[in-house]
């Protein structure tokens, strides 16, 4: 199946060709055509299964063949609302890309800097609106947004929404949406919620599950180093400086602890940065754009901050807090290995931190390797069932979750990235 195949038009075609992509992935495969015949869309995938573009295409389709209806002041045609700043600036991306020919005008709204600039693009009139909840409430409330004429609304990232706290929002947003217009809803699990919330948003829906390719998350190689809580930084030191590390995302738990390793990092020459809550939007910006440009190598996050960042060829994954929820190491560890290339996903376990090891071992239904070979390997090297393993490259279990490279698959070449040594004094 192509895109052509799809019956995508001919604007659009020109900038997915451009962009190297000529194939669609199985949700764009059975999304697309279900969109372009007007029905209301439920579906249930990842981030990084190729769902941006699954509803950003047939939205600009549908709008440029529509043009010539919406002569004079452009409106609001199309709103997507998504739980993060990250994830709308790169919707909002992916909807300049693939209609860069079209002509379709989008902007994107978000909190945490000033409304001003943002106001002043939306008085010039746009197609398509990209919003997290927040802001998109307050420019309503104060008359600069009008909901009225939307044809096509989206929700994406749903169950994470209701995870953040936006669930009340979502709702005063939806009940100013006209009664007619296409609905699509996006999440990646269904609890009981945000089924209640689906239905009150759709009408007759399309359903589309889309699993992710267990091969994907075999080229993640998995390992786990017992070590004690005041040796962690030593020990991140440590491997960034003596393993083969392109890129790599930590994972912490803490704002305060992203901060505190970023400046180890400082010290030891690795030029690293910080995403989290606190950081101002033009900070997380100037961060995630050094670090995707490669000139940056390491980037310190939090769970809430990392959402909807996608890093192409991220060599490596660093859990140096294990997260409480076990769900939440499968979608950490899942951007990496992405396409052709391989990954590591590391995680740094204390003493505290073995209740939460064995919890994500009973989700993925296997021991994660222990590195015994170590110069921080703490005194109880060892927790129940965990055995010492050669790494394996596997990752086996039905429910895995695993964020696949969405856009197609080309690769570039690999950047190889050395750490200066400490010179001895």
């Amino acid at each position: 199946m192509t895109f052509k195949e799809l019956e995508i038009i001919e604007p659009i075609l020109k900038a997915l060709t451009a962009e190297g992509y000529s194939k669609p992935t199985p949700i764009q495969e059975q999304s697309i055509p279900i969109l372009l015949k007007g029905r209301d869309l439920l579906g249930c995938a990842q981030t990084g299964t190729g769902k941006t573009a699954a509803f950003a295409i047939p939205i600009l389709q549908h709008l440029y063949q529509k043009r010539k209806q919406h002569n004079g002041q452009r409106k609001i045609k199309a709103l997507i609302v998504t739980p993060t700043r990250e994830l709308a600036i790169q919707i909002a991306e992916s909807f300049s890309t693939y209609g860069r020919y079209t002509g379709i005008r989008n902007a994107v709204i978000f909190g945490g800097v000033k409304q001003g600039p943002q106001v002043q693009t939306l008085k010039r009139g746009v197609d398509i609106l990209v919003a997290t909840p927040g802001r998109l409430l307050d420019l309503m409330n104060q008359g600069y947004i009008s909901l009225k004429d939307i044809e096509y609304s989206v929700l994406d990232e749903a169950d994470q929404m209701l995870d953040m706290g936006f669930i009340h929002d979502i709702k005063k947003i939806i009940a100013q949406l006209p009664a007619k217009r296409q609905s699509l809803f996006f999440s990646a699990t269904m609890p009981p919620d945000i089924v209640k919330l689906s239905n009150k948003l759709l009408g007759n829906p399309q359903k589309v599950t889309i699993r992710p390719k267990q091969t994907t998350a075999e080229k993640v190689e998995q390992s786990v180093y017992f070590v004690n809580k005041q040796s962690k930084s030593k020990l991140l030191v440590h491997l960034l400086k003596n393993e083969s590390v392109d890129s790599a995302l930590v994972f912490t738990r803490t704002k305060h602890g992203a901060d505190k390793i970023v400046r180890i990092l400082g010290k030891a020459g690795i030029d690293a940065g910080a995403i989290h809550g606190n950081k101002t939007q033009g900070q997380r910006q100037r961060a995630l754009g050094s670090f995707k440009s490669g000139r940056m190598g390491v980037l310190v996050a939090t769970d809430i901050a990392a959402r909807g960042i996608d890093v192409e060829e991220l060599s490596h994954v660093i859990n140096y807090d294990l997260p409480n929820i076990p769900e939440t190491y499968v979608h950490r560890i899942g951007r990496t290995g992405r396409a052709s290339a391989s990954g590591m996903a590391m995680s740094f376990c204390d003493t505290e931190e073995k209740a939460y090891l064995r919890d994500i071992q009973k989700l993925i239904a296997q021991n994660i390797p222990v590195v015994a070979e170590h110069p921080y390997l703490s005194e109880e090297g060892e927790a129940p069932a965990i055995q010492p393993a050669k790494p394996q490259r596997s990752f086996q279990r039905q429910r895995q979750t695993n964020r696949n490279n969405s856009e197609g698959s080309n690769s570039r070449p690999k950047r190889k990235r050395s750490y200066p040594q400490k010179r001895n004094s």
